[in-house]
């Protein structure tokens, strides 16, 4: 296409910039080259590659400047916009670990976005090592009485005594705590049941008093019960303002939902890719299974819906690109693009028969794992609760 015929195209017509398709082919291809044959090598519900096998993946990525893609440039990541990070995420989903670990780890773990609202001592000491070495942290949130509605459910208790504070309570459902270099952990320093209660701190992952258990779910990939017991946090380890932690929490949660949602169509677009090869080719009844209208539908309507939760996770990325409040447009993004590809995997599952379900191929242990994407970060039903609210002139928080 001429640059010519670019500036002739219709105004306020939409594509994706040359830059992000050429993100797109370059994930693509070192998904297949460098992460499949690695994975391959792995048994069937492994979620973490040898160490060696990962740290020359991990070098091959940095050297195509794809390392912490969330992170912005200026700590040493990649510096992705929203709408770069859903292209990336879809693609580095594309493998059978992709639900949880995108591209095997090969792209590094970013720290949560929020870290970068602190202090410049809090960005020197945690933020821009954990870049530089790929440190595992995990962003405690969650409790036994409640993940959906934090800001009203969080007990654990952060008091305040001279210089530091004496954090108390349990987390529960959190990824990565085990052997993590630090995290960040919302308590509460205010009344009980106080949206504006809750502080947020950093908590360095070997503290004495805070100790971790892992429970077993669907996934291989265990999350945690976090115990903290007169754990000490020193004042600079509070990242922004006493009482004022759940906003950090809310950016944090809105913005992660677009990865979040593009990473399950990436998975949803494999396995039907995996159908249609098999529809092609396997016979039944004197015909391939591609010639049976049943199935063909089946794959017409995977490939629609697909294109439909695609489209809204690229909507929710460029309104939050364009420093509008995208908290609707995540909400509707996240439950669309779960939801569909829980339902395209199911039907891929049901086109390759007992095949689909069998440990040979990735289907199953997707279709597991994309369970899971219905309740995390928010569950369906309290996105859904945003859209209605939003419809309804509601502005309850």
């Amino acid at each position: 296409m001429t640059s010519d015929h670019h500036h002739g195209a219709i105004a306020g017509s939409w594509e994706l910039p040359e830059e992000l398709r050429m993100l797109q082919e370059t994930i693509g291809r070192f998904m297949r080259s460098e992460v499949k044959p690695a994975e391959d090598k792995v048994e069937h519900d492994a979620y973490k590659l040898p160490a060696a096998d990962l740290a020359d993946l991990q070098a091959k990525a940095k050297a195509l400047g794809l390392w912490c893609l969330r992170t912005p440039e200026q700590y040493g990541g990649a510096g992705l916009s929203l709408l770069g990070q859903a292209i990336a995420a879809e693609e580095s989903a594309k493998c059978r670990m992709g639900a949880y670990v995108p591209g095997c780890g090969a792209f590094g773990a970013d720290p949560p976005n929020a870290v970068f609202l602190g202090t410049p001592y809090q960005i020197e000491k945690y933020a821009i090592p954990s870049v530089q070495r790929g440190d595992k942290v995990f962003v405690a949130i969650s409790e036994a009485s409640g993940g959906s509605d934090p800001a009203r459910s969080i007990q654990a208790r952060a008091e305040r005594r001279g210089d530091r504070y004496i954090l108390n309570g349990a987390k529960l459902w959190i990824t990565g705590a085990e052997g993590a270099d630090w995290g960040l952990v919302f308590a509460r320093t205010g009344a009980a049941g106080d949206r504006g209660g809750i502080s947020c701190f950093i908590v360095d992952g070997d503290s004495p008093g805070m100790t971790c258990k892992p429970i077993r779910v669907i996934r291989s990939y265990s999350p945690y019960e976090i115990n903290f017991n007169d754990v000490e946090i020193p004042v600079e380890n509070r990242l922004g303002e006493e009482g004022k932690g759940f906003a950090l929490c809310e950016k944090w949660l809105v913005e992660g939902r677009v990865p979040y949602a593009a990473g399950t169509i990436g998975i949803a677009q494999a396995a039907l890719e995996i159908a249609i090869a098999w529809a092609r080719q396997r016979r039944a009844f004197n015909s391939t299974l591609g010639e049976k209208q049943a199935v063909q539908w089946m794959l017409a309507n995977s490939e629609m819906e697909l294109r439909a939760a695609r489209l809204l996770v690229y909507q929710a990325a460029w309104t939050g690109d364009l420093g509008k409040d995208m908290k609707l447009e995540s909400s509707i993004a996240k439950v669309v693009a779960t939801e569909t590809a829980g339902r395209v995997v199911d039907r891929c599952i049901q086109i390759l028969g007992a095949m689909g379900v069998a440990a040979e191929l990735p289907l199953e242990r997707w279709y597991r794992e994309l369970r899971i994407k219905r309740i995390g970060e928010g569950p369906s039903e309290v996105q859904r609760m945003v859209v209605a609210r939003h419809l309804l002139g509601s502005t309850r928080g």
